[in-house]
């Protein structure tokens, strides 16, 4: 094995192997390597775009950071976005190449290898050590032909594999034995550890296992690392964090959960802000009592817009701007805000129009091409809860098909390249716009909450937010500390070399 690389595979979808890639890649930092991640192949809603305007998975991204380098497409070369449970859009070095069911895909992936293996030896030879992470599991045995993430990944690379187990699943023993049993010959011989994840108690209690695990397999349990509270950005909208509220207080924010909801990591954010707490409302009971209502982005606009009037959320969204509440629209949360809604060629849905909530005077018309750009906005005639912020601006970056129609109620507030990219109703009370990313500073939601609080005879909290710059490089710290602690770093090293 060449020495340049090191694979984590999992027994499973969510054992943990994204948040491992980030905590090894951040060690790895702090050691004085110059490491970088890589997926084959991503398959999520939460995706980000790059300073070329490409588009790649945001897990990768967030592996990126705490490597401490600038996010490329060459760290994902694949990604799916799914619009249904059997259709994905494909997006394959950055750009859209069109939406496939699955055994379309399933038929055209071979013909992705020499392009990802050409990409991966790219980005190899720019940077000292390459971190690679698995899909599901390698043990799926029919998907092993069509293989381009697991085992085949790890061939192309000449790449060392650490398998990851979940213990808080349970079975965590059968499912590595389990695991290894079913790799064909030379695929067993890349495993070269494994790693038991998420545990919960005493680690002498599980130790007699381990030993007996080590026999049967005959390779070494490299660490045990313990359960971690991680508010790393998650990959997709499966994760937990759904379920949950984040951060607590006064001022409370409903983000309303939409089917294909994307980008959620856009309000990761807002929890970060004093005496604020965020929840998921997933029905129109869940979003009485919130002083802020947030439609977030999501890859079906039309379909979540239908489905949102089935559970009868529309009216209570209508309900709260009516009553003087603050909603804001995220990309295609901000398109639902709209009069009506224009799919000429299908892009969308089957429908070829359908009417928006109607609380912002504009039409929305989807194009066949998306916009993907990284963008710096300009806040322009801020009132009410924007006063104050005239002239500041917000980075981020935009992912859509839609271009917008204005009419004369619309009240630009927001502007990118001097085109309007945001607006506001006459009231002030209903905003959106198509930038990701516009609360990761803390200073728009900052303003946003002031006034909030001062309308409900609350005074202003005053503390300073945390932005998600300094949130993320402290939490990578943290994971760091937690895993360099619980597994033999030591090891790990020999087998990235080789020498192990």
């Amino acid at each position: 094995m060449r020495g340049k690389s090191l694979m984590i595979q999992g027994t499973g979808s969510s054992v943990g192997k994204s948040v491992l890639v980030s905590a090894l890649l951040r060690i790895m930092r702090q050691d004085g390597l110059r490491a970088a991640p890589f997926k084959a192949q991503n398959m999520a809603l939460n995706s980000f775009v790059t300073c070329e305007g490409l588009e790649m998975g945001r897990a990768q991204v967030t592996q990126a950071q705490a490597a401490g380098l600038e996010p490329s497409v060459r760290m994902n070369p694949v990604l799916l976005k799914p619009t249904s449970d059997r259709r994905s859009q494909v997006i394959v070095n950055g750009s859209a190449i069109g939406t496939m069911t699955a055994m379309e895909y399933q038929r055209y992936k071979p013909a992705l290898r020499a392009m990802i293996k050409a990409t991966y030896d790219d980005l190899e030879s720019s940077v000292d050590a390459v971190v690679i992470e698995g899909a599901g599991s390698p043990a799926e045995i029919n998907l092993r032909e069509g293989d381009i993430v697991n085992m085949a990944m790890a061939k192309a690379a000449d790449a060392p594999v650490i398998l990851v187990g979940d213990i808080n699943l349970g079975g965590v023993f059968a499912s590595l034995l389990g695991t290894v049993m079913l790799l064909e010959e030379d695929e067993r011989a890349r495993v070269k550890g494994v790693i038991i994840n998420k545990f919960r108690g005493d680690v002498k209690i599980l130790e007699p296992g381990l030993r007996m695990l080590e026999e049967r397999i005959g390779v070494p349990v490299l660490g045990v690392v313990p359960w971690m509270d991680v508010e790393l950005e998650d990959e997709d909208s499966v994760s937990g964090r759904l379920e949950r509220m984040s951060g607590e207080g006064d001022l409370d924010v409903a983000v309303v959960r939409l089917a294909h909801l994307s980008n959620f990591t856009d309000f990761q954010a807002l929890s970060l802000q004093r005496g604020v707490r965020v929840r998921y409302a997933a029905c129109a009971g869940e979003l009485e009592g919130a002083d802020i209502v947030i439609l977030p982005g999501t890859k079906n606009t039309i379909d979540d817009l239908i489905e949102l009037r089935n559970r009868g959320m529309d009216a209570a969204i209508i309900r709260h701007a009516r009553a003087g509440g603050l909603v804001m629209g995220i990309c295609g949360g901000y398109q639902m805000l709209a009069r009506m809604l224009h799919d000429p060629h299908h892009v969308e849905a089957r429908v070829p129009h359908i009417a928006g909530l109607g609380l912002l005077d504009m039409e929305v018309t989807f194009e066949q091409n998306k916009e993907t750009a990284q963008v710096q906005g300009v806040i322009t005639g801020g009132e009410g809860a924007l006063a104050g912020l005239d002239g500041v601006t917000v980075d981020g970056y935009e992912i859509h098909a839609g271009r917008n129609t204005y009419g004369p109620e619309c009240r630009p507030w927001l502007t990118v390249d001097g085109r309007v990219d945001g607006v506001c109703s006459p009231a002030g009370n209903v905003l959106g716009s198509y930038v990701h990313g516009l609360f990761d500073d803390g200073v728009l939601f900052s303003a946003i909450a002031s006034h909030v609080r001062g309308a409900k005879g609350v005074l202003p909290d005053g503390g300073c937010a945390m932005t998600m710059e300094e949130f993320r490089e402290r939490e990578f710290d943290r994971v760091a500390d937690i895993v360099r602690a619980s597994v033999d770093m030591p090891r790990i090293y020999a087998i990235l070399r080789g020498e192990a």
